[in-house]
């Protein structure tokens, strides 16, 4: 589907140089003198590089359409990662350098939505958050209850994280899979 390039919006899939981005940020701009354009960072989804490029609105680009399915992760299988398609139960296996630090945070029987273009995987989306228990952790020193004291702890995929100082050794938590930060007791 081809759109005019002030139409690029924070999301946006398009074919650009022959090759896939992913719209991160864009920003109209509409200068004294010449012509408006849309200033956009770009990333590509197949090597991972960065691109700022402006695009005029009589400019048009192809938005690309990317199929999300819904698949259940089942095992590590050394350098790659297994996942079951939940319609079709067919497996696909993903390299861990493609799924990256996510990783860390499967679980078996999770569910995941993988993005794919021409029958090729381009992303993986974790869900937001995952329960895990506290392997190791100091204990709680009296008196050091200020509001904001967080103290180290590693969980039971090994991810060293803060925690506040009233978690304990094998208490279960919720932890955020974007950058791993604690967000409550589960519960």
């Amino acid at each position: 589907m081809k759109i005019n390039g002030n139409e690029i919006r924070p999301g946006n899939v398009i074919d650009h140089q022959n090759s896939l981005w992913l719209a991160v940020k864009c920003n109209a701009v509409k200068p004294g003198k010449g012509g408006a354009f849309n200033q956009v960072e770009l990333k590509n989804l197949l090597n991972g590089s960065k691109l700022n490029e402006r695009f005029r609105a009589s400019e048009k680009v192809e938005k690309v359409r990317l199929e999300q399915k819904p698949h259940t992760y089942l095992f590590d299988n050394g350098d790659t990662l297994a996942f079951m398609d939940c319609e079709t139960f067919e497996q696909v296996e993903l390299m861990k350098e493609f799924v990256g630090d996510a990783a860390a945070y499967l679980q078996d029987g999770m569910e995941v939505s993988i993005e794919f273009y021409e029958e090729r995987p381009i992303s993986l989306d974790m869900p937001d958050q995952v329960i895990l228990t506290v392997t190791d952790t100091e204990p709680v020193v009296k008196g050091q209850t200020a509001a904001n004291s967080f103290k180290p702890a590693i969980l039971e995929n090994g991810v060293r994280t803060q925690v506040p100082p009233f978690i304990e050794v094998d208490e279960k938590v919720v932890i955020s899979t974007g950058d791993g930060s604690y967000v409550k007791r589960a519960d």
